[in-house]
């Protein structure tokens, strides 16, 4: 047995061998595999060996993508057949709420370049003759999808990697997994040990018992998922003797299931409510190819719209069910990349579509252990999506929402309920009198609307209008039994109440909580030449001034963003955005001198943040502080402590909706007694409080850049227009040398405001297609109604040469093409009036 590799890849499934492969393919043929049984002996070996391209998540269906494309090109590579049937996946929509989502994916697919075909209940029909239409809609179809065979999936890339330099070692157990002096890792076995830069883990089922051997906490736990195949149906045998093609994958999304010829019969998988986490401990030290015993009445109500809409399915009978493990997440995506906190430890876990994904997944992370960055946005699957919060009860609770959600709208203002609320600020009880219709982010709470007292969206509005099993398009009722948010594709029940909020912070005052920043503080004898080192914009000489700064990839992308202020001497705090509060803190943790000069803190916990913006703000902040509001003494982007009342806060003059404000950052012990005398000072200002979806409307209309949205490693700091905030005149930092090279090789992509024409009832939410002459010419990142405007906006990459104020584009929004125009950036108030006004 090898006694050092370059990384050793823990798990034997379809996922593991895949990394394994594709590090031996990026030129690292030292590279090891171990698996404790047989490769393919976890939820491998069970797998139904679907390859959906279906995804809502921009990360995730690249992935897909690719692995699609690269199964077939790994067959002629290695000579081994993947049992690969290309016979297309074709999705029926039943209601006007599916079909959107559909018109949705439609345009994120099209970005991704991934084919999608619309079908009408005839063409269904056509394909799937077994299939009833009645009560269909239509359909969308991938043409190049299919299912693979995943233990011959597996095995060929094990050849494949062998055939590179790799080793695979099989029947063995890892039973411990320490990090060395020098930074590098030893990994023990029952045969030896095997020392190693890079340790990978793939173990699936096993994944929290992997990382505890490191300590860490991987927010994974898998859950039961059955699947039912049938004995041969006569007219299916039938169609093979004629040499018909296969009909192909067909997915009922409204009743959530997906079913597939198999062996001249059929085979369905339901995802039910209901289905229980499993090997919440991990699975015994002997499993191996273990099922659990099956459970028919979970599936019944499944079995039976199966039958409706394919009645040749209830004419045979039952062959085998299967009920085996998948891992799941809290969200359902994967986590790929690295872990929070450790030096070259790697986890690509979580895959509760294993076979679909394991190509892209390995392909990515060997271009990120192997080149230092991956090449597509990884953000959607980073695993420092999650926080410490993700332990085990949340995981059980949001791991069961997220696989009985896999079929249902995934709306893009949906807000799941399981394990919430969990982390909620003092203000929360206030937020909720006063009406808020709450969000969660990093686990979070937060208002993202208000509704008026008694409101309620009207009973005949709730469900989607058809006798289907997924008919849930609304949040939960409150304890009063009153539904309040109804979610949708297109402007929903919330949108005039957002409007309201909108108007009365651009007319008087609104009052935000933003607590959910993520907060750090950076002190030290190096702390300003580390901060001036990394970050591409020059921090603020004077103490007190505030700057915004990026860290970028040394690619010139953009990987993370923050508000930076000199608090005190020497210390700085750093402000970043709540739902990447693991991510940016485990970067900049792995950025540190190793000469011990900087110290970084996250204190998120211990600050809050009030946003008091509005015309009449300073009017407020007048009544309960002695400080000097005047722009002499208070400009804009500068900062300060200052009292509020009895209570103490640093007062940030920056905020995200451009109107004249402050962000309030305050002993988070403090809140309330801040909330209660804004509230009481401003009444006779007209203060309202204002959610997380108002301040996005107000953001758009400022052009404002997000992460991962505008801000991304795929679009360099000049392409997503950083100029103002990048100087590479001021000294070295990451990313400097790539942007002096696109200075003269020019960009690829520009950023652009677009106003959109002849919108009624659904804005641009992001990822829809742009085209120039009916050519793909650049894809939607944000969107929606400016109500200070009063214009449809859409923020947009595409390229240079169709940037120009003035451009004409078509944007394609929910399948209907509407005309958009390039328009100047910050469509309000582009001057910054508001935000610099005096008083």
């Amino acid at each position: 047995m090898k006694t050092r590799a370059r990384a050793v890849v823990i798990g034997g499934g379809v996922v593991g061998v895949s990394t394994l492969y594709h590090l031996a393919k990026k030129g690292w043929s030292d590279v090891v595999l171990v698996e404790r049984k047989e490769l393919t002996s976890g939820s491998t070996w069970h797998a139904a060996g679907l390859l959906p391209l279906f995804n809502m998540s921009y990360s995730v269906g690249q992935i897909h993508k690719y692995s699609v494309k690269f199964y077939r090109e790994l067959q002629e590579e290695t000579g081994m057949n993947v049992g690969f049937t290309q016979c297309s996946n074709i999705r029926l929509a039943r209601t006007k709420d599916r079909w959107d989502e559909y018109m949705y994916y439609a345009g994120i697919a099209e970005t991704i370049g991934v084919p999608v075909n619309i079908l009408t209940p005839e063409e269904v029909r056509d394909i799937w003759p077994l299939c009833e239409t009645d009560g269909l809609l239509g359909a969308i179809q991938h043409p190049d999808d299919g299912y693979i065979q995943p233990a011959d999936l597996t095995q060929a890339l094990a050849k494949g990697a062998r055939d590179l330099g790799a080793t695979i070692y099989r029947n063995t157990a890892v039973t411990a997994i320490a990090q060395a002096v020098d930074g590098g890792w030893i990994v023990t076995t029952d045969k030896g040990e095997i020392a190693c830069e890079h340790v990978v883990s793939c173990t699936g089922n096993f994944a929290r018992r992997t990382g505890a051997m490191v300590g860490l906490d991987v927010p994974v736990i898998p859950v039961e998922h059955q699947y039912i195949v049938t004995e041969p149906h006569p007219a299916i045998v039938a169609r093979r003797k004629e040499g018909l093609p296969e009909m192909g994958v067909l997915r009922e999304s409204d009743s959530s299931w997906y079913m597939r010829e198999e062996n001249g019969g059929l085979l369905l998988g339901p995802y039910e409510v209901g289905a229980p986490c499993c090997y919440v401990d991990g699975p015994s030290d002997d499993s191996e190819y273990e099922l659990f015993q099956e459970d028919l009445e979970r599936l019944m109500p499944y079995v039976e719209t199966a039958i409706a809409r394919v009645p040749a399915f209830g004419e045979v009978g039952i062959k085998k069910i299967y009920n085996g493990a998948i891992a799941y997440t809290p969200d359902g995506s994967p986590i790929i990349g690295p872990a929070p906190g450790l030096k070259n430890f790697w986890l690509n876990e979580g895959h509760s579509f294993g076979v679909t994904a394991a190509g892209g997944a390995g392909w990515q992370l060997a271009e990120w252990i192997v080149g230092g960055e991956p090449s597509i946005d990884m953000m959607g699957v980073d695993p420092r999506r999650f926080g410490p919060y993700a332990t085990e009860g949340y995981l059980r609770e949001k791991n069961e929402e997220a696989y009985a959600n896999v079929f249902t709208p995934h709306y893009p203002d949906e807000e799941r309920s399981a394990a919430r609320p969990l982390k909620t600020t003092p203000c929360y009880g206030r937020m909720a009198a006063l009406g808020a219709v709450f969000g969660s982010v990093y686990g979070w709470e937060r208002p993202n609307w208000f509704a008026p007292e008694g409101y309620a969206v009207p009973e005949g509005e709730l469900g989607v209008g058809a006798d289907v099993l997924l008919d849930h398009n609304h949040a939960p009722a409150l304890p009063d039994g009153r539904v309040v948010e109804k979610w949708s594709f297109r402007r929903s029940n919330y949108f005039e109440h957002v409007g309201r909020e909108v108007r009365n912070v651009h007319e008087n005052v609104g009052l935000l909580d933003m607590s959910a920043f993520a907060k750090m503080e950076v002190s030290g004898p190096g702390a300003r030449a580390w901060l001036d080192g990394i970050l591409a914009n020059r921090i603020p000489k004077k103490q007190g001034r505030v700057a915004l700064c990026h860290l970028l990839t040394k690619n010139g992308g953009v990987r993370s963003e923050f508000t930076v202020y000199e608090w005190k001497p020497g210390r700085f705090y750093l402000v970043s955005a709540g739902a990447y509060e693991a991510h940016d803190h485990d970067v900049l943790l792995k950025l540190l001198p190793a000469d011990g000069s900087v110290t970084l803190r996250p204190i998120t916990q211990q600050y809050g943040v009030l946003v008091l913006a509005g015309p009449k703000s300073r009017d407020v902040l007048r009544k309960v502080t002695r400080t000097s509001l005047s722009n002499a003494d208070f400009p804009w982007l500068s900062g300060r402590p200052v009292s509020i009342g009895t209570a103490s806060a640093h007062a940030l003059r920056v905020n995200f909706v451009g109107e004249l404000g402050w962000e309030l950052h305050h002993p988070i012990e403090m809140q309330n007694a801040i909330f209660d005398a804004l509230i009481e000072a401003g009444a006779e200002f007209g203060i309202r409080p204002f959610g997380i979806r108002a301040m996005t409307a107000m953001a758009i209309e400022k052009s404002y850049r997000l992460i991962p949205r505008e801000l991304s490693i795929e679009y360099t700091a000049w392409e997503s227009g950083l100029d103002r905030f990048v100087h590479p005149d001021k000294g070295d930092f990451i990313g400097r040398e790539a942007l002096l090279r696109q200075r003269e090789t020019g960009p690829g992509w520009a950023y652009v405001t677009l106003e959109v024409q002849g919108v009624t009832n659904a804005d641009a939410r992001g990822s829809e297609a742009i085209h120039k002459d009916g050519v793909l010419v650049g894809r939607a990142t944000h969107g929606g109604f400016g109500w200070r405007t009063g214009k449809s906006l859409a923020l947009a990459m595409v390229r240079p040469d169709h940037a120009e104020i003035g451009t004409q584009l078509t944007i394609r929004i929910l399948g209907t093409p509407h005309a958009a125009r390039v328009i100047a950036e910050s469509p309000f108030d582009p001057e910054n009036a508001a935000l610099r006004a005096d008083g």
